[in-house]
Order: C-alpha cells, then structure tokens, then sequence
C-alpha cells in the first residue's frame, strides 16, 4: 500500500484533496435536484473517507512529528501561509471525522425531507471545516476554519431542528463566537510578541513555538485560549448550550457535533495551549483548577443524566462526562493520561454518535424520546437492540470495548501524579452505569405492553450499513488499540516532555522536525533532569 501511496504521489495533495473535495461535492449538490441531492452527499463523503485512509498507511511514526506538510504564502505582508500537516493527534481526528460525516448523511435520508439541497451542501461544508481545523499549521488558517464550523451547523439546527431550535441555534453560536473572539486578541498579541523578539511576521505554528512570554503574559494567553476551546470541549460550567443544541439539532446534526465538533476543543488544549503556553499549563493553579472542573463535569453530568426523562438529552449530559474524562488526563501531564484522553475522544465519537443515530432511528419509528413510551423493544427489534446495548457498555467503558481502553489510561495517567482525583474521577464509571443502564432496560427489556412498540421494525439494510463500522471499530480499538496508541504517542511524549521542560526554546520545534532518533536524543536530557 506505501508503495501505491508514493506512486501516485499522495503526500503532495492528499490533505489539499480532503479540505477541498467536500467544497466541490457541495456545489455538485446545489446543482443536482433535490431527490438526487442525498446521493451526491453521501457518494462525496464516501470519497473522502477512502481517500483518508491513505494517512494510516502514509504516516510513519517514526518520522517527523508533522508529515505530509506543505507551506505556500497566502498573505505575505502579514506571514500568513496556507499550511498543512498533520501528526498522530490529528491524523486520528480527520479518520475520524471523514468516518462519521458519510455515515451521518446517510442516516439523514429518511429524516430529511425539506430543503435536501441546503442541508447537504452544508453538511459537506462543515466537513470542510473540521477537517481543515484538524490539519491547520498556520494559526490564522486555523482559526478561519475554527469559525467557518459555527456557519453550517448553525443553520443545520436553526433550520432543521425541533421546536426551539433557533434558541437552542442563537445560544451554540453565542457561545462559541464569544470564546472564539478572546482567541482571536490572543492569536494576535503572540503574533506581535513574536515579531517584537525580532522574529520575521509568521503565524506559522513553528515559527510561533518557543516566543518568549512572562509567566503572566503566559497566564494571560493561556485563559483567552483556553476559554474558547473550554466552551467547544465543553468544560463545565460552560456547558450549557450543549444539551439544548444536541435535543435541538436533526439526528445528523447531533452525530457530527457530538462525533466531531466537540473534539476541536481538546484537539486545541493538546495542539496550541500545551505547547504554545506550557509554564501556565503546568502552574499548580491552573492544573488544579483544570482537574477539579473536569472531574466536576463528570460527577455533576451523571448525575444529571440520570434525573433525563428525554433518550436523546440523557445522552448529549454523558458526552460532558465523557469530556471529563478527557480533560483529567489531558492536564495529568502524563502519557498515559494523554493517550487516554485521545482515547476516549476517539470511543466518544463512535459510540455517542451510534447512541444518536439510534435514537434517532427509533423517533423516525415512534416519533418520540420520550424513555417512557418505549419497553420490550428488543423483542421485536433484536439487531436494534444489540447495536444499541453494544453502544451502552462501550459508553459506560466495559472491558473489552474502545471505551474501558480510554477511561482506563485516562485515570491511571492522573493516578500517576494525582491520585485524589483520579480516584473521585472512577465514581464516574460508576455513575455512567446508574444513568445508562436503566434507559437500555427501560426501553428494550420492560414488558412489550403497548400496542405501537409491537409493530416497531427492526434494522433495515441500510441502517445496518450506517451502524456496523461504528460497533466493529467499538469492539475492535477495545481489544486491539495498539496500532492506534502507537501512531499517537510521539507527538503526545513531545508534548509532555515540552511542557515538563517549562517550554525549553525552541525544543518542540526541533523535536516536530526531526525524526525518531533526533526527538530521543533530544528528549533524553529533559528526562534524565526529571528523574528523582
């Protein structure tokens, strides 16, 4: 397959190919009629998706952090480039993303019945988007994609939501367009400060990498990036807009923010918060208020979760949870930590993403979310049933499924250097159980008693299509992730390193251009000095 891949050249273009292709598929889409117009969609996305594949192969972990990187000037004057690359973080977030955008549309086709034109072509501009915030080098690039995801799923759920859909509409894009502009003053004041330290004008992630910043400066930077990426995550208390947008949002919507647009926001903590400020990252202070808010969000949305009367709003509270999780182990410092935190992204986004697509496949059947108008499901839909139970364990984190695997490393990286937390963080395991399995045995294993859920089908043909990926790759990455672990973790030990190295100059930027040998030798002294 390597040898195909360099064939045909695919470094050169593969990642222009995957920002751009999903931009043509959505002008084919206003062009095409609106029966026509979901095929487009879906055979476009598709394309892309065995297009992404190409970067399992194509990436070396034992290459330069950044691969497949490409850099033309956009706007010289002020050192903007268009920039591209991607190292194991984001090479699992784009496979991720390219994997859920077909699928999410093709669970659309029966949902979807009114302007098919629009409500593809913007599906396919926020794929777009999201897979161009996932392989951005230049934070002004970065950053124009970051906003661009607020356009489309903001007329996704203002158009084609529920009943509040524009306050549930109007709250998302407040949110986030508020966080997104304190980003914004501090995009620019590194900027500035990095051309005051005689550096050429350079929004270039590397170039940008090892500006020398006071600890307050640090501090400063550090709460105006972190606050926008806070809110996407979401981070309790700014979690809000979360529940309302996802009950709010068509099935599709829910997958893809669920699935995807969450996972910008870790993705910025692991791509630009850590390296970029990492003496803040690594204050006493900040990681102490880092932990206790996520162990907070896991704690405090369970037991929300579980008081939902609502499927559809019981499971947009676990993802808070879930992001919990994340964060714990993303600001624990440690490898495992912050393999774990990835981990449970990745699980996150299959499993919540199956959970949204079924719910949604039952309302398309009973029209309503309602947990109490289901029972005894599984007697008369038992692959429904199975997809749906499978789904559960892997949110709960069952051994033997993705989500065990992430939940796991999370806990045992914060163990590892805060083990307080770590063990307040394992009553939410606990929790999940108490909010998730009543739901799967109040609406599959109560008594068939009403006459409407004795007529729900079972799975047809294409429902099954949507949802076997999504359970295989569960039951898959929980007893085999080591191929996805070890594509990570050079990037997430140059991240660790660095910080622990209180941003030594210049040192993540030579580690991100050279290859396994340079990044050992580098990242031996680091290690001996920190070694008791």
């Amino acid at each position: 397959m390597t040898a195909l891949l360099d064939a045909v050249g695919y470094d050169a273009w593969a990642l222009h190919a995957l920002v751009w292709v999903p931009v043509l598929g959505a002008i084919a889409v206003v062009l095409s009629s609106e029966e026509r117009s979901k095929n487009v969609a879906f055979w476009c996305s598709a394309g892309v998706f065995v297009l992404s594949l190409g970067l399992w192969w194509a990436f070396d972990s034992a290459g330069p952090l950044f691969q497949l990187a490409t850099r033309t000037v956009w706007i010289a004057p002020w050192g903007v480039s268009y920039a591209l690359g991607i190292d194991g973080i984001s090479l699992m977030m784009v496979l991720l993303t390219t994997l859920t955008l077909p699928l999410a549309i093709l669970g659309s086709f029966q949902y979807i019945r009114e302007r098919r034109r629009a409500f593809y072509a913007l599906m396919l501009l926020l794929e777009t988007a999201i897979v161009g915030v996932f392989v951005a080098m230049d934070l002004f690039l970065f950053y124009v994609f970051f906003e661009l995801t607020l356009i489309p799923m903001y007329f996704i759920v203002g158009v084609w939501g529920g009943e509040r859909r524009i306050y549930a509409a109007v709250k998302f894009f407040l949110f986030t367009a508020l966080g997104s502009l304190l980003m914004l003053v501090g995009i620019l004041y590194l900027y500035f400060r990095a051309r005051a330290g005689g550096g050429a004008p350079s929004f270039y992630i590397l170039d940008l990498l090892g500006t020398p910043l006071t600890i307050a400066e640090q501090l400063w930077l550090f709460a105006a990036f972190a606050l926008a990426f806070a809110i996407k995550v979401p981070i309790f208390p700014l979690h809000t807009w979360l529940p309302d947008a996802h009950v709010e949002a068509p099935t599709p919507g829910s997958v893809v923010l669920a699935a995807v647009l969450l996972k910008m926001g870790t993705y910025g903590f692991l791509r630009f918060v850590l390296p970029f400020f990492p003496e803040a990252a690594s204050h006493p202070t900040v990681v102490a208020w880092m932990l206790a808010l996520g162990v907070i969000g896991i704690v405090y949305a369970a037991w929300v979760a579980a008081v939902q009367p609502d499927a559809k709003k019981l499971v947009a509270y676990s993802s808070v949870a879930h992001m919990g999780f994340v964060v714990i182990g993303t600001f624990a410092l440690t490898v495992n930590g912050l393999q774990g935190g990835l981990m449970v992204m990745l699980s996150h986004g299959l499993s919540t993403g199956a959970l949204f697509l079924l719910i949604g496949m039952l309302y398309e059947r009973r029209h309503t979310r309602l947990i109490s108008d289901f029972g005894g499901l599984a007697r008369v839909a038992p692959l429904l049933a199975t997809a749906f139970v499978v789904a559960a364990l892997t949110s709960i984190g069952v051994p033997g499924t993705s989500g065990f695997i992430g939940e796991f490393l999370s806990i045992l990286g914060t163990f590892e250097r805060y083990p307080v937390t770590a063990v307040v963080a394992t009553s939410g395991v606990i929790f999940a159980a108490y909010y998730m399995l009543p739901m799967v045995q109040r609406i599959f294993f109560n008594r068939l008693d009403r006459a409407e859920n004795q007529r729900v089908n079972d799975l047809s043909g294409r429902e099954a299509v949507i949802l076997a990926p999504l359970v295989a790759l569960m039951i898959i990455l929980g007893a085999y992730p080591t191929p996805v672990l070890s594509r990570m973790e050079p990037a997430v030990r140059a991240i660790v390193e660095y910080v622990g190295s209180d941003g030594e100059a210049g040192a993540l930027a030579e580690l991100a251009r050279g290859g396994a040998e340079v990044r050992a030798a580098a990242i031996a002294p680091i290690a001996r000095a920190r070694t008791p």
